[in-house]
């Protein structure tokens, strides 16, 4: 099933985090392309996760620029710029 944020995000692809369902369901798409193993692109997304402040206040999520760094530091060249 398709996480939501992914159907419901703006369309403009500048939104500064999703949701970390979000982030793992791309993971296979983006490893492919960037020419990575999925298993480093999904420890990439668990160590770039944001959880709740004091695990009440708001959403799990994924600072979606952060993780694009760290995935260009791992494959130079294939980022989306």
């Amino acid at each position: 099933m398709v996480p939501v944020d992914l159907v419901t995000a703006s369309a403009s692809g500048l939104d500064p985090e999703m949701s970390i369902a979000a982030a793992l369901y791309q993971a296979p798409r983006v490893a492919r392309v960037r020419g990575l193993d999925v298993v480093e692109v999904r420890r990439l997304v668990a160590a770039h996760s944001q959880h709740p402040l004091l695990g009440l206040f708001g959403e799990p999520r994924v600072n979606v620029l952060a993780l694009n760094l760290a995935l260009d530091s791992l494959a130079p060249g294939t980022g989306s710029r």
